[in-house]
C-alpha cells in the first residue's frame, strides 16, 4: 500500500482530477487543478504550495558530524555556518555524482539533509570510526514548499522570522503555535521558503497557511507545475537530467560535477584541503581536460519551429509541451553531438527551452545546433541555440 504524507487529509479534497502518482512510496499528485498551468502561474504570479514530504530526510549529529560531512560531501560544508543551508552533491571515488540535496546546518554538530533516493545505508557504510550518528527522520516531518512572489507576504502573517531571512538561510520559529524550521530555499527558481513541520502537528500549520493565503489566491501545486518551473530555473532532476552513479550501469550514464554544470561548487578547490570522496578523480579530470559534456540551456528558434509545423499542415504546439525524455541533438553537418533531457514550452518566456548535454567544443552561448523533435510521428530537426542558464532568474529570488 502506498504511504500518505501528513497533509493527505487536505490534499485528497483539493485534488480535482483525482489522479495520483507514486513518489518514494507516497501518493503524490501530478496536478490538483484540471490544468497544471493554473498552478504554474501561481508560482510565478502569486503563491503556490508543494508537499515535499516524500523526500528522504536525514539527521547527522555528534562530535564528528562536520568532519564526516566534509569528507563525504563534494561541496565544502566547512563554509556553511550555523543557520545556513547549501545545495550540495556527493560523489563516488571516480568523481561521478551519486546524488544531490539540500543540507541545513542547525547547530555546530547537527545537520538535516534531504535526498531523492534512500541513502541511509550509503552514508552509514562510510562512517567508520567517526563519532557521528545518522538517523532517518523522513517520517518525523512534513515539508511544505511555499513559493512565489507573495510567499513572503503570506508567511509574514504567521511569523515575523520570514521578513529578514536571507537566501539559503534558516531559522527555528513557530507557526500557529507549532515549532517549525523555516528555510529560504526551494525548487522553483523564484522567491520561496520551505517549512519542516512535526508530522503530528502538520495540519495545524497547513490550515493556518492556507487561511493566510486566501487573499493571495494561494494554490496547491503538483509535480508537473513544479517541474515546469525547475526547467526555467535550470535546476537538475535526478533520473531525468542525470543518473545516480550508484545505480547507473556504465560510466556512459554517469556524470561528474563539471559535466553537470555543478563545478561552481568547487571553484575554490585550490584553497580547500579536504580529502573528500572523488577529489582525486575530479582534479585529474580538470587537469587533463577530460570532461565529455557540458550541461547547457537551449532555446528553439521559433520561426524555424513554426515553419516546420506549418509545412506539415498543423499549428505549432505551445502550451502543454513538456517532456522529460531524451531528444537527440545534431551539428549543422547532421552528425550526432548530444542530447536534451528536459524540454518545455515556457508560458512565461514564450519560447521552447531545453536542458541539454553537448561536448565542451559546442557548449558556448550562441552555438547553433539541431534539436530533433517529433512532428506527426516523424523525427524532424529544428534550429536551436545554446544559451546561459537559468532561463528565468527574477531578482526577488535572492533579494
Amino acid at each position: 500500500m502506498p504511504k500518505t504524507s501528513p497533509f493527505f487529509p487536505r490534499l485528497e479534497s483539493l485534488n480535482e482530477p483525482k489522479i495520483w502518482e507514486h513518489w518514494s512510496g507516497y501518493l503524490s499528485a501530478p496536478r490538483y487543478q484540471y490544468s497544471a498551468l493554473f498552478e504554474y502561474y501561481a508560482i510565478r504570479n502569486s503563491v503556490a504550495v508543494f508537499d515535499t514530504s516524500p523526500l528522504f530526510k536525514y539527521r547527522f549529529s555528534g562530535p564528528d558530524a562536520t568532519a564526516f560531512l566534509a569528507r563525504v560531501l563534494t561541496r565544502n560544508i566547512l563554509t556553511c555556518r550555523v543557520g545556513q543551508a547549501q545545495y550540495t552533491i556527493w560523489c563516488n571515488e571516480a568523481g561521478f555524482v551519486v546524488e544531490d540535496g539540500v543540507i541545513l546546518r542547525l547547530s555546530e554538530n547537527e545537520y538535516f539533509l534531504t535526498a531523492a533516493e534512500p541513502n541511509l545505508r550509503y552514508f552509514s557504510d562510510l562512517v567508520g570510526d567517526a563519532a557521528v550518528t545518522i538517523e532517518d527522520i523522513s517520517a518525523d516531518y512534513g515539508m511544505l514548499a511555499v513559493q512565489g512572489p507573495h510567499s513572503r507576504t503570506v508567511l509574514a502573517q504567521l511569523t515575523d522570522a520570514v521578513q529578514d531571512l536571507r537566501y539559503f538561510r534558516l531559522t527555528r520559529t513557530e507557526v500557529a503555535g507549532v515549532p517549525v524550521i523555516l528555510s529560504r530555499t526551494g525548487y522553483t527558481g523564484d522567491l520561496g521558503f520551505e517549512l519542516w513541520i512535526p508530522a503530528t502537528e502538520a495540519l495545524i500549520v497547513w490550515d493556518a497557511l492556507f487561511a493566510a493565503g486566501q487573499g493571495y489566491n494561494i494554490l496547491m501545486m503538483g509535480t508537473r507545475a513544479l517541474k515546469m518551473a525547475r526547467v526555467e530555473a535550470g535546476l537538475l532532476l535526478l533520473d531525468v537530467d542525470f543518473s545516480s552513479a550508484r545505480f547507473a550501469w556504465t560510466d556512459a550514464q554517469r556524470e561528474t560535477p563539471d559535466e553537470l554544470g555543478l563545478g561552481w561548487m568547487l571553484n575554490k578547490l585550490d584553497q580547500d584541503d579536504r580529502a573528500f570522496i572523488g577529489r582525486t578523480a575530479i582534479e585529474a579530470e580538470r587537469k587533463e581536460k577530460k570532461s565529455r559534456w557540458r550541461t547547457v540551456g537551449l532555446t528553439v528558434d521559433y520561426h524555424a519551429y513554426e515553419k516546420i509545423h506549418r509545412d506539415a499542415g498543423i499549428m505549432p504546439p505551445k502550451d502543454g509541451v513538456f517532456h522529460e525524455e531524451t531528444y537527440s541533438i545534431y551539428g549543422q553537418d547532421g552528425a550526432y553531438v548530444g542530447y536534451a533531457t528536459s524540454y518545455l514550452y515556457s508560458s512565461l518566456l514564450k519560447r521552447h527551452i531545453a536542458l541539454a548535454k553537448l561536448p565542451p567544443s559546442l557548449a558556448q552561448p550562441g552555438q547553433e545546433v539541431l534539436l530533433e523533435i517529433m512532428v506527426i510521428h516523424k523525427p524532424v530537426k529544428v534550429l536551436a541555440r545554446v544559451v546561459d542558464m537559468p532561463f528565468y532568474n527574477p531578482e526577488r529570488k535572492t533579494s
